[in-house]
């Protein structure tokens, strides 16, 4: 028998003397006067238990152990813990409650080192709880099951006070709250079932009560103020006592019960609501309504209604504002043409200056704002005023910055800036080709009578027209600038011939705008029976043009030219500057002292409605240097005209005006026209890669594609389809007629 054999220790022996080092532990807890543990108390516990447990059997007192470990716990709560927490209530109760869970770990901390062997090895090998787990599980069924419901209840009471303005605790809030997680050993389903589910449902009633009362007695800018203060200060109580997970769900509560219930009446107020914060440029007001109701589910769609009615009616009003000066200046009889139409288009963009302002100030950028600011322009932007399409009033615009002398007195920047914006206002308006047409023909008169201001500005509008419209929708304009550069060239080439050749010169100054066909409007080119001196200065420029091409046709365009004539008085010989016309009409009296109506006209060979439109300028408006019998206002076909020898001004130099021809009822013919091909293009285009197809999804495509220039009227595509049958390009199916087929 050896001498070291340990002696065996019995249950209850040991179990004594563990008892006593719980006691003291415990009083060490209860702040009763007893020495910390030295480390050699440790390791006395420790040992013990250690011995216990790795005697041979039957004295493997392990199971005994751990089952008197637990009942250590059960002991002291009911005996200790309980009590002294079923006596203090509310804040007192939650202050004890801190404390005992604080002590409670500390026991668990202790015991769980004295029993570590247990851990070790006979409760890996069995499976069971550890030490650890124990501990907590018997807080948690003592302690927290019994008292959750009063504890809830406490810290939502205290929330509530400090939601009244009252100043708690926040750090035992915390403390407490920790205990819902901790004794769930960090798993969150005990803080969301028992506290956090029933906080919510208290926080919605609160700002429901509160809600129901601001929204009686607030303005909407007050009430939003409230409204965002309180959402602060939810998220300020999440980052101090409550966790982060719970941040998302009350946020959304709050919302939900001072926004989403209240949002038609908040947004509708009569003297305040968003209509109201519109009408009175309220940008920061109109920020936080932003700001508030894009957290809620859809809460932007009714702010964004709202801002397209109030944008549209401010438009409207724009509009009807136009028309009414419109007909004013009718009753006034004031010709002060196109004057209104400036104003108006100025007023748009302005409008249309000040929403952008509101997209980045308030509505940051929004997607639901732009479609709500596009689709109110598109209302008015196609309306038209006193009888003008919105497509011609804005080339006006253009035409009237652009031209020298125009109404419009811009630095160079600013008209940079002006053609942006119109360029943004032409994305709005469906009939673009229109806008395209009036552009063309308004650029051509700039261009032919040198009255364009400017060709950087010309070139740069053509630049931002192709990155807003495509290329196509430019290529022509860009052609006729180009012309203009190409014609300079040809004249300076002309002029070298004219030096080189003396015998060719024809004895005037002549000066020939070569345009090319495709890229200009169409012109009426009559057949004018040109003077003498006329003829010879089309002859001798033919023959220049032939030395340099032999395959092109020059078709004379008289309509445009422009002459500057000697008119011999008998006060004074002065300078006249007429039209090709005019000028061919007053040639014919060096030859005559008197011509009746039908005279000239048959010598001139023109249409009556040119030969009023040249007589009614020389004999009836401002400069009379010609005499008309009878005296009167109009023309008609019986009058006689005679040289006024007597005629004379102030002016050594004057422009006898032709009243320009108008052109509106062509170009919208011309569009019309353009249109159909259009049309017709887009039809052959679909069929011929779909093969079949029914009739509602052909218009569908046909409007889809074509949307980018202009609206293309149902009535019409259906037009348009009969005609290609008749064309043969597309048949009806036999069996259905809404369907059709692509004929090769």
């Amino acid at each position: 028998m050896t001498t070291n054999e340990r002696k065996t220790i019995d249950l209850e022996q040991g179990w004594d003397f563990m008892q006593k080092g719980i006691t003291k532990l415990k009083n060490i807890l209860e702040g009763l006067p007893e020495p910390q543990f030295s480390s050699e108390d440790y390791m006395m516990l420790y040992t013990t238990i250690y011995n216990m447990c790795t005697q041979k059997p039957p004295h493997d007192y392990s199971q005994q152990l751990y089952d008197k470990y637990r009942e250590s716990f059960d002991e002291y709560i009911t005996s200790t813990v309980l009590p002294s927490l079923r006596e203090k209530h509310d804040e007192f109760m939650l202050r004890e409650l801190v404390k005992r869970w604080a002590n409670h770990k500390v026991m668990v901390r202790w015991l769980s080192r004295f029993f570590y062997y247990l851990d070790r090895y006979f409760i890996a090998r069995r499976s069971l709880p550890g030490l650890n787990e124990v501990g907590l599980t018997c807080f948690r069924e003592l302690v927290y099951q019994e008292l959750n419901e009063k504890v809830r209840d406490a810290v939502i009471s205290l929330i509530d006070q400090e939601r009244e303005g009252e100043q708690i605790d926040r750090a035992l809030l915390k403390n407490v709250l920790g205990i819902f997680v901790e004794i769930r050993m960090g798993q969150m389903d005990y803080y969301e079932n028992d506290f956090e589910a029933s906080m919510l449902k208290d926080t919605a009633g609160y700002y429901s009560r509160k809600a129901s009362n601001w929204i009686l007695e607030d303005s909407c800018p007050d009430y939003m103020l409230k409204a965002e203060e309180c959402l602060k200060r939810e998220k300020d109580r999440v980052s101090h006592y409550l966790r982060l997970s719970s941040e998302l769900k009350l946020l959304e509560k709050v919302q939900h019960e001072l926004l989403s219930v209240f949002a038609t009446q908040l947004l509708e107020k009569e003297h305040s609501g968003c209509h109201a914060l519109l009408r009175d440029d309220k940008v920061g007001d109109l920020s936080r309504m932003f700001r508030l109701f894009s957290k809620i589910p859809q809460g932007l769609d009714p702010v964004s209604s709202i801002f397209r009615q109030h944008v549209t009616a401010e438009g409207t009003a724009l509009v009807k504002q136009a028309e009414d000066a419109a007909s004013n200046r009718k009753v006034d009889k004031k010709d002060v043409v196109g004057m209104q139409e400036q104003v108006f288009v100025r007023k748009v963009i302005e409008l249309h200056d000040k929403y952008l302002a509101y997209m980045n100030d308030c509505f940051q950028n929004h997607t639901l704002f732009h479609k709500a600011l596009k689709e109110a322009f598109e209302v008015f932007c196609n309306k038209g005023v006193a009888g003008s399409s919105s497509a011609e009033l804005l080339a006006t615009f253009c035409d009237n910055i652009l031209k020298k002398g125009g109404s419009e007195k811009l630095s160079d920047e600013a008209i940079e800036e002006t053609l942006e914006k119109v360029v943004k206002l032409l994305a709005y308006i469906s009939d673009k080709d229109l806008f395209a047409e009036f552009y063309r023909k308004k650029l051509a008169r700039r261009l032919l009578f040198d009255k364009s201001a400017n060709d950087d500005h010309e070139r740069s509008i053509l630049t931002k027209l192709k990155q807003q419209c495509g290329g196509q929708f430019t290529s022509k304009m860009e052609g006729m600038v180009t012309d203009l550069t190409l014609a300079r060239e040809n004249q300076t080439s002309f002029e070298e011939y004219m030096s080189n050749n003396p015998n060719a010169n024809p004895g005037i100054d002549l000066t020939v705008t070569v345009l090319t066909t495709g890229f200009w409007p169409s012109y009426k080119s009559f057949d004018l029976n040109l003077p003498a001196e006329m003829v010879k200065c089309v002859e001798v420029f033919r023959d220049f043009y032939q030395t340099k091409t032999k395959h092109r046709k020059l078709t004379w365009i008289y309509s445009l030219g422009t002459c500057n004539l000697i008119g011999k008085f008998e006060p004074k010989t002065m300078e006249l500057i007429v039209t090709t016309y005019q000028a061919s009409a007053l040639l014919l009296f060096n030859s005559s002292d008197r011509l009746s109506y039908s005279e000239i006209m048959t010598q001139l060979n023109l249409s009556d409605d040119d030969v009023v439109r040249l007589l009614h300028s020389l004999s009836c408006a401002k400069y009379k240097i010609l005499n008309k019998e009878p005296n009167t206002k109009t023309i008609s076909p019986t009058d006689y005209f005679e040289f006024n020898s007597k005629f004379t001004d102030k002016m050594r130099r004057i422009k006898i005006p032709l009243p320009p021809v108008d052109e509106k009822k062509k170009v919208i013919e011309d569009v019309d026209k353009d249109r159909r091909y259009a049309i017709d293009a887009s039809i052959v285009q679909i069929m011929k890669s779909r093969k079949v197809l029914g009739h509602q999804q052909l218009v569908m495509e046909c409007v889809e594609q074509l949307g980018c220039m202009f609206k293309p009227d149902f009535k019409a595509i259906k037009k348009r389809i009969e005609d290609l049958i008749t064309r043969d390009y597309l048949e009806r199916d036999k069996d259905n007629p809404n369907v059709f087929r692509y004929l090769a």
